[in-house]
């Protein structure tokens, strides 16, 4: 017996706004109830014992200290600036 019914499929295709074929829903119906199939058996594994992860190999963080350093110069940062006054960038207003 089928897990999933075509009914179903058409349904779900219908909220996701897809126009799909009677062929493609028996397709699809088909496909859908072989990955059903191999969650179940999936559930049928003892875990008991095991760990949850979250990745199946021992991750560990690759992005390097965080440290606070001297940031550029004032006057470097204002020579890409096209308008700045007193030291700062002028940016156009955006709240009337």
């Amino acid at each position: 017996m089928s897990r999933i019914q075509e009914e179903q499929v058409k349904h779900v295709a219908n909220l996701a706004r897809l126009a799909i074929t009677e062929e493609e829903a028996k397709m699809f119906t088909e496909q859908l109830d072989a990955i059903i199939t191999f969650a179940e058996q999936l559930n049928e594994l003892d875990t008991t014992g095991v760990k949850p992860t979250t990745h199946v190999l021992d991750m560990k963080n690759v992005l390097r200290e965080d440290k606070a350093t001297k940031g550029l110069p004032i006057e470097d940062v204002l020579k890409n600036a096209p308008d700045h006054e007193d030291g700062q960038i002028r940016v156009p207003s955006i709240i009337e």
